[in-house]
């Protein structure tokens, strides 16, 4: 788990990532978490039911923490405030690709700045990560905010898609 000022983000083992896709309040309580009604689209529950945790439950160790989702825990209120996570383990360059979202009520709070924050000083204390790299639609302009304010510069812009990196430590 990571804690930072006003968040507690959690990585989700295999077995709770199925708890969390089933969105009917049974997350919630195993975490002892208000239950604010979330629901999870049957597209992202039948995608990570199929492809991500076949591939989470095969992974050795803490290896699953590069592919699950963490969420994101506000800890005044015990509610879910959004979701995170890397795309996967370090490439040969130490590269990891990060991706989030924060839930609709909870946007413009500075909630996902300061959850990238504590994923960036997370994956410091991991070996074998140097970069971490985003990817912002041109139109996003939070999520671009999301990234500047922790330190990504841009490197590539792919069609209306903005590459984002952040050196962590030297190779």
């Amino acid at each position: 788990m990571i804690e930072t000022e006003r968040l507690q983000i959690i990585g989700l083992k295999p077995a709770e990532l199925e708890y969390y896709l089933r969105g009917n309040g049974q997350f919630e309580k195993l975490f002892n978490l208000r239950d604010t009604g979330r629901k999870v689209s049957g597209d992202v529950r039948e995608r990570v039911e199929r492809i991500i945790l076949p591939k989470l439950r095969k992974m050795k160790g803490q290896d699953y923490l590069y592919s699950t989702f963490w969420v994101v825990v506000e800890k005044t209120s015990s509610t879910i405030v959004a979701e995170l996570g890397f795309k996967g383990m370090p490439d040969k360059n130490g590269i990891i690709e990060i991706g989030y979202g924060t839930m609709p009520s909870q946007r413009g709070r500075g909630i996902m700045t300061e959850a990238v924050g504590g994923m960036i000083q997370w994956a410091k204390t991991n070996s074998g990560i140097h970069f971490i790299y985003g990817e912002t639609n041109l139109n996003n302009l939070a999520s671009i905010r999301v990234l500047e304010k922790n330190g990504f510069e841009a490197f590539d812009l792919k069609q209306n898609m903005k590459w984002w990196r952040i050196r962590i430590s030297e190779l």
